[in-house]
């Protein structure tokens, strides 16, 4: 029997790293709750999409909208750069989340990328990284581990983000690389006042990335209802 439920489904990439629960400790696929908490309150369907798979393809025509979510850093490989020794890396998640993100923009699918996802999908197109933020005097956007920093970041008239956000927005960050030279496309239409590259989007489609992490406030929902909006109208 079809289903009349028109909730949009959300695809949200995920880790595969050691955890422990209960009496095991293994490899496991996992996620920090709150990215479904918020795809849920902004009014889709979450599923998770392990980085075990190369049938990008296929996993993208399952789901409406696709969030590339935060994790380790990008392979300084792909970007023609020697790795610094404060980078840490997950090369099958790269494969993974660079496969799905060429098919979403294939399929024409939503994509909102946080923290590491805005970093995936500039790399992707052919983006470099500032790989330690540290180096150049900063530690506001990373205080200390497990600490989330905070600060303001203004966003560009006229665009995406600013339609969803307004012209400037509160953030809770917690990254150590960031934007050096964008990929082909991408705009940038957010700053820190550092003038750390903050946000960026593709003009005319929904492939929008953040640095921040917005899954962590969750009375603000207001990027995942951005993305399920977008999603609808995809279906």
């Amino acid at each position: 029997m079809a289903s009349n439920d028109s909730r949009p489904v959300i695809g949200l990439t995920s880790y595969l790293e050691p955890a422990k629960f209960g009496v095991w400790d293994t490899e496991a696929v996992l996620l920090h709750r709150v990215y479904v908490d918020c795809v849920i309150t902004a009014g889709g369907i979450p599923v998770l999409l392990p980085p075990v798979s190369d049938a990008h393809e296929r996993l993208v025509s399952t789901v409406d909208g696709l969030v590339l979510t935060g994790g380790a850093d990008v392979e300084p490989a792909r970007y023609g750069h020697e790795p610094h020794p404060a980078t840490y890396t997950r090369p099958a998640r790269d494969a993974f989340e660079f496969g799905l993100f060429a098919a979403a923009r294939r399929a024409r699918k939503p994509v909102l990328g946080v923290c590491r996802g805005l970093q995936v999908m500039s790399v992707a197109l052919g983006g470099t990284l500032t790989q330690h933020l540290p180096e150049s005097g900063t530690t506001d956007h990373q205080p200390a581990p497990a600490t989330f920093g905070r600060g303001t970041v203004t966003l560009a008239e006229g665009s995406r983000a600013a339609a969803i956000l307004g012209p400037e927005t509160k953030t809770l960050c917690y990254h150590h690389q960031a934007i050096d030279r964008l990929g082909t496309g991408l705009e940038a239409v957010g700053w820190a006042a550092d003038g750390t590259v903050e946000a960026a989007e593709l003009p005319g489609e929904f492939i929008l990335g953040v640095q921040w992490h917005p899954e962590q406030d969750s009375d603000d929902v207001r990027l995942f209802q951005a993305l399920v909006e977008a999603s609808k109208e995809r279906r």
